[in-house]
């Protein structure tokens, strides 16, 4: 019989991760706070290790802060950010179970047991959850229990606790009240009456403390022991992606923007992984003091969804482009998210190490050189040499079925335009093969000719033509050059 497990991140510094993370390494060093209320009475609501260590503290005033520290950074609070940093995590949360759920404060429940199948036991699926989280640059404490309401409260005193069905209670009981998810006014009070842990609490008769505290108290106790199922609202992914980074300086170095983007690619990679779908187009915006942003557009022949690929991309067409002015921010959008299906690998990769895969090396070409100077050779259903083959950027175009052994007889390389064979002797090889076509075609000319092969006086082998019904001469004289065979 399946048991659900649930797992708990709680993020007790999101606001000042999502903050720090988007900061090259030196800065993150620096003492920062994040600051919060009405102009003539700010607070700080967060401080980094820095601002720690010279002083500063959750709930002291700027200007105090300001009299004992001379310089450190300051950031507003946004509160819909933090929002949107708990979404992002929630989606990349959804590629581990698709029972995600956003409704506990400071933090994301999944349910993970039935997805123990898929990753692997519980301590290689935590390793692995573990370090996504820490390269998307966040603090959390993660615990597991067998309802979410338990995993969330033991997460407020527990970092790796991981517990079944037959030690919740103990490892509840052990809780101070402070933990447990009761409201502030409910936990003073029965501190009062000397009530500091779940055990104590627990142990009191229940309909004295329902009529004293009221129905919500022995409610939440019945959700935390799992007595009560506890209704959830799961989260689901959308079908669009946008993210910002805002800069607290212009940037005039097309190098200095390489960290955010990687950072950008990064989370859209992490994303696109959650949804379990890829990427075709995007489009990465410049933004500039007054004057509007610059699109730099990065268009794909098949979805892709792998971090590196995708920064890789970025990076080369954002090289290509001229930025008018400094830049104040990066906005990456992507609305166009088709599934993703991996490309197939053999058995035994037969590819050496140093190698780069055909797909990356051609998305690369294509970034660096232009979409238009690298195309794919499609053979197309006509006997004319000249409309046989097509060239096409998009990958898309149907691709023709014909014969192989026609295709053996054509040379490799075509000229765009026949010329006149320029030679004292030549030896036949084969021919002559009539081509008799397109005079139902408006769009390119009729041809009425016999096709050779031929070894010229330097001994390569040529394809060439002459009119049909002429005769050529023995030296060559009248051949037209259509391609080389290699």
């Amino acid at each position: 019989m399946d048991t659900m497990r649930w797992a708990c991140i709680y993020l007790p510094h999101l606001a000042l991760d999502a903050v720090l993370r988007n900061l090259p390494e030196a800065d993150r060093e620096r003492p920062l706070v994040l600051v919060s209320g009405p102009v003539q009475k700010r607070v700080i609501v967060a401080a980094n290790a820095a601002a720690q260590a010279a002083g500063l503290h959750e709930g002291l005033g700027l200007a105090a802060a300001q009299a004992l520290v001379h310089q450190f950074a300051t950031v507003e609070y946004d509160a819909a950010q933090v929002e949107h940093w708990r979404r992002f995590l929630a989606a990349w949360a959804y590629r581990f179970s698709s029972q995600v759920c956003m409704e506990f404060a400071d933090a994301i429940v999944l349910e993970v047991g039935h997805s123990l199948k898929l990753f692997g036991p519980w301590p290689r699926f935590e390793l692995r959850l573990r370090d996504e989280l820490a390269q998307l640059g966040f603090q959390y404490h993660l615990t597991v229990a067998p309802n979410p309401t338990a995993a969330r409260a033991l997460a407020n005193a527990h970092e790796g606790l991981a517990i079944g069905e037959g030690h919740l209670r103990s490892a509840l009981g052990q809780l101070s009240l402070e933990h447990a998810g009761l409201d502030i006014k409910v936990v003073d009070s029965l501190a009062r009456m000397g009530v500091r842990s779940l055990r104590q609490l627990a142990a009191l008769p229940r309909a004295a403390v329902g009529k004293r505290f009221g129905r919500e108290v022995l409610s939440h106790l019945d959700h935390l022991h799992g007595d009560v199922m506890t209704p959830l609202e799961y989260y689901r992914p959308p079908d669009r992606f946008d993210l910002r980074i805002e800069f607290e300086y212009e940037v005039e170095s097309s190098q200095a923007l390489l960290f955010p983007l990687r950072r950008l690619t990064a989370d859209l990679a992490a994303y696109l992984a959650g949804r379990d779908g890829g990427v075709q187009r995007f489009q990465v915006l410049l933004e500039h003091e007054n004057i509007p942003s610059t699109p730099v557009t990065i268009g794909l022949l098949a979805a892709q969804r792998e971090g590196p690929m995708l920064f890789d991309l970025s990076r080369g067409r954002l090289e290509q482009v001229q930025v008018p002015a400094a830049v104040r921010g990066m906005r990456l959008i992507a609305n166009e998210l088709p599934s993703f299906v991996p490309a197939s690998q053999d058995l035994f990769e037969s590819r050496t190490q140093q190698a780069m895969p055909w797909t990356q090396l051609r998305e690369r070409l294509r970034s660096r050189l232009g979409d238009e100077a690298v195309y794919r050779l499609l053979v197309f259903p006509d006997h004319r040499p000249e409309c046989a083959w097509r060239a096409s950027v998009r990958e898309s175009d149907a691709v023709y079925d014909v014969a192989l052994d026609r295709i053996s007889e054509r040379p490799g390389w075509f000229l765009k335009e026949p010329v006149l064979l320029r030679d004292t002797r030549v030896d036949y090889l084969a021919g002559p093969e009539r081509i008799e076509s397109g005079w139902w075609d408006e769009s390119a000319a009729e041809v009425r000719r016999d096709y050779y092969q031929v070894r010229t006086s330097l001994g390569q082998r040529a394809w060439v033509w002459c009119y049909a019904g002429v005769r050529p001469g023995a030296d060559g004289s009248g051949l037209m050059l259509q391609g080389w065979f290699g």
